[in-house]
């Protein structure tokens, strides 16, 4: 085993706080869909198409949140100044 190229150790060590804290929040949500959507639909059929078929309807499900959460991010961003206006920002 070789020991980890200096540089790579460097690079590692300039990841900012939001990209750990973006990737910890990821991998939550990741764990929520498996633990609340997927193992559910997987444990309530028999056959092993039948869990297939759900574990791939499943993955449209995770698909369709994704992109719900992509487009509530960008109303956010889109319409940021509006917002901060109403609550009463400065």
């Amino acid at each position: 085993m070789t020991p980890l190229n200096p540089v790579t150790l460097l690079a590692l060590t300039k990841i900012g706080n939001q990209y750990l804290l973006f990737g910890g929040a990821g991998l939550i949500c990741l764990l929520v869909f498996v633990t609340l959507i997927l193992t559910p639909a997987l444990s309530s059929h028999g056959r092993l198409w039948e869990k297939t078929a759900a574990g791939f309807l499943s993955l449209f499900v995770l698909a369709a949140l994704i992109v719900v959460g992509v487009v509530i991010g960008l109303l956010i961003v889109l319409y940021y100044p509006e917002i901060d206006e109403f609550l009463g920002g400065s």
